[in-house]
């Protein structure tokens, strides 16, 4: 896959995100240690995650698209990470992307071609699909059919990837839910000391026991 620009070691230290040569080996090697949790769970197949809050604000985009960097550093695979918080969208600022378009007008447009919508990030092997220009009432384009057939779509057309989801917080809006229905595994971040084991429990409450892999405490 060829890359428009690469983001430079400094790039990637300014905006916390991980590379094999990353200086902070304490953090590349806690995202690696967590890939390879997912993969023992997943017996090495791909597969869709949820990352998702215990409140708004927990850092789970940072999670997100460190995970999906730690599966990226592996030349045989690649990752796909889509930015579903509607409300507060941050990825493409993250990544210093401009898109024109993404998953909500994929969501309202049965004709137009999800090949659209996938930008390089400046990262080798890995993608973003960006929230899109439309973002009122979230709830209602996760609950329509286009989004089963996105997720259908993007499982179908790139097999070969591991599709992280970072959605808002699923203590502030339903859209995690809804989303945890339709994808593999679903997993926590928890802010250290800004939660109650009260909020925590009802977050995981939440959450198919059959889907969850775990709570990340993010520190």
């Amino acid at each position: 896959m060829q890359e428009p620009r690469r983001l430079n070691r400094d790039d990637l230290d300014e905006r916390r995100i991980i590379y094999p040569e990353s200086p902070d080996r304490n953090l590349v090697n806690r995202f690696r240690q967590l890939r390879t949790q997912l993969l023992e769970v997943s017996n090495n197949a791909n597969f869709s995650l949820v990352v998702t809050g215990a409140e708004e604000g927990a850092g789970a985009s940072f999670v997100a698209i460190n995970l999906a960097a730690a599966f990226a550093f592996d030349q045989s695979k690649t990752a796909l990470l889509v930015d579903c918080n509607l409300r507060y969208p941050s990825l493409h600022s993250l990544l210093d992307i401009m898109p024109d378009a993404g998953l909500t007008d994929f969501i309202e447009d049965p004709e137009y071609d999800i090949g659209r919508i996938i930008y390089p990030t400046g990262i080798p092997r890995l993608r973003l699909i960006p929230a899109g220009s439309r973002r009122e009432s979230p709830s209602e384009f996760f609950t329509s059919w286009r989004m089963e057939e996105f997720i259908h779509a993007i499982r179908e057309r790139y097999p070969d990837r591991f599709i992280i989801l970072d959605t808002a917080s699923i203590a502030d809006s339903p859209d995690a839910r809804i989303l945890t229905e339709l994808c593999d595994y679903t997993m926590l971040v928890v802010p250290h000391g800004k939660v109650t084991t009260t909020q925590v429990e009802n977050a995981v409450g939440g959450i198919d026991p059959n889907k969850f892999v775990g709570a990340i405490l993010n520190a």
